[in-house]
C-alpha cells in the first residue's frame, strides 16, 4: 500500500482491492496466449488497480497500469540517470531555482489534440501539485510554470529541490491533458478512469474484477513503437490461479511478485520461465507498521521499542518471506546506498529487554500474562500479510501483548487507517523511491498529515526537529550535507519509532520464456513498455 503513500502508497503493489476472478473478455472467453493473435501479450497485475491514473493513486498497480497509457518528461536508466521522454533536453538553473524542458515536437494525445507546454504547466500546478500523494510535497516549491513557447516549460521554485528530478516518470508524475481536465472537478473527472495520454498505448475497456485492454497507439511519437499491437491485463484474486494460468501458457507475464513466494524456486529452475529481481530501483517497497500515537499504549515510546525489541526479523524473513527479504535497519533501505546509514538506534531481537521496557512503562502482566490488547489491521493482498500477521501475534503474545487481527478490502483499509484513524497497528507496503524526499517524508513530517489521503502521516506523528530536519533536506542543494540530513532524519526516526521498520521484500517478475524486455530499467512493470514483445 508500496508512498505510499504515494500520498498514496507507495499504495503499493498490494495497496488495492482484488475484485472477482471472472476472465471474460467482451462476454466471450478470453483466448489463451497460444491462440492469441501474434501481437498480443496477456500480463495480470496484482492486486486490481482501483484507478487507472497514477496522478491521484499512488498505488503500484496503479502506477504499473497507468505507465502504459501516460507518461512523464523523462524516464530513468538503471544508474537513475533520467533520459529524454516528453522532454527532450533540460537544464537546472546553477541557484536550483529553475528547471527548463524542451519538450518534443509532434506528440499528440489519444484524442488526436497535440501536446504542449500548456500541458505541463496544468499538470504540474493544478493537478500533480495540489493532488498528488507524493506530490503535495515534491512540488510544494513550485511556484510557478512558464510556458514561452509550446515546447519550453521553465518550472520556478521558491527554494531548490534536487528530488524532483527523480520523480518525473509517467507512473509517478503523469503529464495529464489541460484541454480534458480544466473546469472539471479532476478527483471525479471520467478521464481517470478512462485515460487520454500520449503513452504507446490506449485505453480500450475496464471490466471491473476480470480484465483490461490496451491497445497499440498508432501516433506514438516514437515511430514504429509500441510493438504490440494489444496488451491484456488479467485479474486473478488467487495466487494459486496465477500459477495455473503462467504454467497453461495463458499467462506471459506479471510483476510485483505474481506467484506464491514458495513457488518462485520452480519457476527459477525451469526454462519456460524468466525470473527477473532488478526493476523495483525507482520503487524501493519496504514492509512496515504505523503505529497510532493517539492509542495510549502506543503513545509511550518504551512500548515501541519493545514491540521492536520483541520481532525476530531475521526468522521473519525465513518463515514469511521465504528468504526473499531484507531486514530494514531504518525508515531508508540499503538499496539506496547513497542516502543510507547504519548509524542508528537498534534494537535486536530480546524478549527480556523487551519486557522490561513494558515493565517500566507501567504495563504489568495479568493473571493470563496478558498486559494490553493491540489492533493490526492490514490488506487483504494475498498470503505474506497474513503470515505476517500470524507471525506478529505469535512474537507479540511473548511479551504479554495480544493482537487483534483485522483483514480489509484495499477501500476499507485506507478508510480506517487514512479517513478515520481507526486503527492501533497498520502493516502497509511503503515505497521509499529513489529519494526520500519523495517516498519517504510524507509519513514522517507533520505537515504531510491529511485526513483521508492515502499513504501519508496517519500516525500522528509530529517531531518539530523532525520536520525541520526534512524541510531543510527537500531544499539541500549540496549533496554531501542533504546526506548528513537523511543521516539524521534516520537516527530521529529509530529513536522515536512511529513506524517500525520491518523487512525490504524482493519482489520478482515473472515473464514466459518468449516474451522480451519486460525489465529494462529500474520502474520494471511500471514502464511504458514500448519496447515489449513476444520473442
Amino acid at each position: 500500500m508500496s508512498d505510499d503513500a504515494n500520498s498514496a502508497i507507495m499504495m503499493d503493489r498490494r495497496q488495492v482491492l482484488l475484485f472477482g476472478s471472472a476472465a471474460l473478455i467482451s462476454g466471450a472467453m478470453m483466448p489463451s496466449t497460444a491462440s492469441a493473435a501474434a501481437g498480443t501479450l496477456v500480463m495480470t497485475i496484482n492486486p486490481e488497480p482501483n484507478a487507472m491514473v497514477s496522478a491521484f493513486n499512488t498505488a503500484s498497480p496503479v502506477a504499473v497500469i497507468s505507465g502504459k497509457m501516460t507518461e512523464g518528461l523523462v524516464h530513468y536508466d538503471f544508474g537513475l540517470n533520467p533520459q529524454p521522454e516528453l522532454a527532450t533536453s533540460w537544464e537546472i538553473a546553477s541557484d536550483g531555482l529553475s528547471m527548463t524542458f524542451k519538450l518534443r515536437d509532434g506528440v499528440k494525445w489519444h484524442d488526436g489534440k497535440p501536446f504542449s507546454s500548456a500541458d505541463v504547466a496544468y499538470s504540474i500546478m493544478e493537478i500533480l501539485k495540489q493532488h498528488h500523494p507524493r506530490g503535495r510535497g515534491v512540488f510544494a516549491k513550485v511556484t510557478a510554470v512558464e510556458t514561452p513557447d509550446p515546447l519550453t516549460a521553465i518550472i520556478r521554485l521558491s527554494e531548490p529541490t534536487p528530488a524532483m528530478i527523480y520523480a518525473l516518470a509517467g507512473w509517478e508524475s503523469p503529464m495529464l491533458p489541460k484541454h480534458i481536465y480544466e473546469g472539471s472537478e479532476v478527483l471525479k473527472n471520467p478521464a481517470n478512469n478512462a485515460p487520454i495520454g500520449t503513452g504507446p498505448f490506449k485505453f480500450v475497456e475496464w471490466q471491473r474484477g476480470s480484465h483490461i485492454i490496451l491497445e497499440k497507439n498508432p501516433d506514438y511519437w516514437d515511430k514504429g513503437k509500441p510493438l504490440l499491437d494489444k496488451l491484456i491485463v488479467r485479474i486473478y484474486p488467487e495466487p494459486s490461479a496465477r500459477v495455473a494460468a503462467f504454467e497453461a501458457g495463458e499467462l506471459n507475464l506479471g510483476g510485483d511478485g505474481p506467484i506464491p513466494l514458495n513457488e518462485v524456486k520452480k519457476f527459477q529452475d525451469n526454462p519456460a520461465f524468466k525470473v527477473e529481481t532488478r526493476g523495483t530501483e525507482m520503487n524501493n517497497s519496504l514492509d512496515v507498521l504505523e503505529t497510532n500515537l493517539r492509542n495510549e499504549h502506543l503513545a509511550k515510546p518504551e512500548v515501541r521499542k519493545a514491540l521492536m525489541h520483541a520481532i525476530n526479523r531475521d526468522l521473519m524473513v525465513k518463515t514469511v518471506w521465504y528468504g526473499l527479504a531484507q531486514p530494514l535497519t531504518g525508515p531508508i533501505p540499503q538499496t539506496l546506498p547513497h542516502f543510507y546509514s547504519a548509524d542508528v538506534p537498534s534494537y535486536p531481537y530480546d524478549v527480556a529487554k523487551a519486557e522490561a521496557l513494558l515493565d517500566a512503562a507501567g504495563y504489568k502482566k495479568d493473571a493470563k500474562g496478558t498486559r494490553f490488547k493491540l489492533r493490526l489491521i492490514y490488506p487483504t493482498t494475498g498470503d505474506t500479510y497474513d503470515r505476517a500477521g500470524q507471525f506478529l501475534r505469535q512474537q507479540f503474545r511473548r511479551i504479554g501483548v495480544e493482537l487483534d487481527l483485522q483483514t480489509a478490502d484495499v477501500p476499507t483499509f485506507i478508510r480506517r487507517v487514512y479517513g478515520e484513524y481507526d486503527f492501533d497497528l497498520s502493516m502497509v507496503p511503503a515505497s521509499a523511491t529513489a529519494d526520500p524526499s519523495i517516498g519517504l517524508q510524507r509519513f514522517y513530517h507533520s505537515a504531510a498529515a491529511k485526513q483521508g489521503t492515502p499513504f501519508v502521516n496517519a500516525s500522528g506523528y509530529k517531531n518539530p526537529e523532525m520536520d525541520d530536519v526534512l524541510s531543510k533536506a527537500a531544499v539541500e542543494p549540496n549533496a554531501s550535507k542533504r546526506v548528513d540530513l537523511f543521516k539524521r532524519f534516520q537516527q530521529i526516526a529509530m529513536e522515536d519509532l512511529p513506524i517500525l521498520p520491518l523487512v525490504r521484500p524482493i519482489y520478482v517478475t515473472i515473464a514466459s520464456a518468449k516474451v522480451q524486455h519486460f525489465v529494462t530499467g529500474p520502474e520494471g512493470v511500471r514502464s511504458h513498455y514500448s519496447t515489449l514483445s513476444l520473442g
